[in-house]
């Protein structure tokens, strides 16, 4: 069964950094999407970045250029750094997983619990 456990939340100013992360395990699949996701209070789940196993990375416009998505295949481990963080970046953050090929951007069949980030201005 696959497991997906973030860590690396936290409260940070504005202009701050902090690097989520994102084990995996039971995680069998040759092709897969590995990507974060983020609700804020009073909005819609949306998508922040994810990473196929090719290493091609995707990133909502919102976070281009601040936050990178990266993977160690031989930690079985997701991270994403967040760089220049905002107030409007505040929101729990989701790791999801999906197996096979196809769009990276939907298709999510597997989610971690979640870790909050919270950015004061």
């Amino acid at each position: 069964q696959v497991q997906l456990v973030e860590s690396g939340g936290g409260s940070v100013q504005a202009g701050g950094s902090l690097r989520l992360s994102c084990a995996a395990s039971g995680y069998t699949y040759s092709r897969y999407c590995m990507g974060w996701f983020r609700r804020a209070p009073g909005k819609e789940r949306e998508g922040v970045a994810a990473i196929d196993n090719y290493g091609s990375t995707t990133y909502a416009d919102s976070v281009k250029g601040r936050f990178t998505i990266s993977q160690d295949k031989a930690k079985n481990t997701l991270y994403l750094q967040m760089n220049s963080l905002k107030p409007e970046d505040t929101a729990m953050y989701y790791c999801a997983a999906k197996g096979g090929g196809g769009s990276c951007v939907v298709g999510y069949n597997y989610w971690g619990q979640g870790t909050q980030v919270t950015v004061s201005s």
